[in-house]
């Protein structure tokens, strides 16, 4: 058990302390309260919270886990070796989004070769749920039944005028927790985008969920 003159009284500190007891071992409100010494009121609302903002995930067993909060961050590098094969495939800019509350944030980028090109740095900050990476992290995907039946989302000109895009979802314990997008000019990407170029995407998509490491 960690004392609770350990952990502190702030709640910072506390949450702190909810993360390093769930990295090692995941578990209950119940167990976690006796773990840290505190009442069990205050580590489920305390945790439930973290769950809001991604910093824990909860199973149908109602243990804890770390949240898809960190997954999303070590993304950024486990998916450039998958994003710089799509580009190659594709001719093409790729990217890997996640959400950050009603954004979204590019969190790995691969440009294309090309002289006319769409580059998105990484860093870069877009609302919900505009182009197609925004509508798969939105929720809209899943109220979309061909979406799901492809695998794919195809946006033209939405965000940007003269652009298109293309993107798949990354999942983790059956959530949505990134989107892999391949991007370029409206002019090149052409007709029948998701025939020509949605199977690489999907590809990509479960390359990246198969380096994430397990629980």
């Amino acid at each position: 058990m960690v004392a609770r003159s350990e952990i502190g009284v702030g709640v910072l500190a506390r949450a702190v302390a909810i993360l390093d007891v769930v990295e090692s071992s995941p578990m209950g409100a119940s167990d976690l309260a006796r773990e840290l010494d505190l009442s069990l009121s205050t580590t489920y609302r305390l945790a439930t919270d973290m769950v809001k903002h991604g910093l824990l995930r909860k199973d149908p067993e109602g243990r804890f886990y770390l949240g898809q909060r960190f997954v999303t961050t070590a993304l950024s590098d486990l998916a450039v070796p998958a994003l710089r094969e799509l580009a190659e495939k594709t001719g093409e800019s790729a990217q890997l989004w996640v959400r950050r509350g009603e954004s979204r944030l590019c969190a790995a980028s691969v440009d294309s070769q090309h002289e006319l090109r769409v580059a998105l740095p990484v860093g870069t900050l877009v609302p919900l749920p505009q182009g197609s990476s925004g509508h798969v992290l939105s929720g809209d995907w899943e109220a979309d039944p061909e979406a799901v039946k492809s695998g794919w989302w195809v946006s033209i000109s939405e965000r940007t005028p003269g652009s298109a895009s293309i993107s798949a979802p990354v999942r983790r314990h059956g959530e949505i927790v990134a989107a892999v997008c391949v991007s370029g000019p409206d002019g090149r990407m052409g007709e029948n985008l998701g025939s020509r170029m949605g199977r690489a995407v999907v590809a990509a998509a479960r390359q990246i969920e198969k380096s994430v490491p397990g629980d």
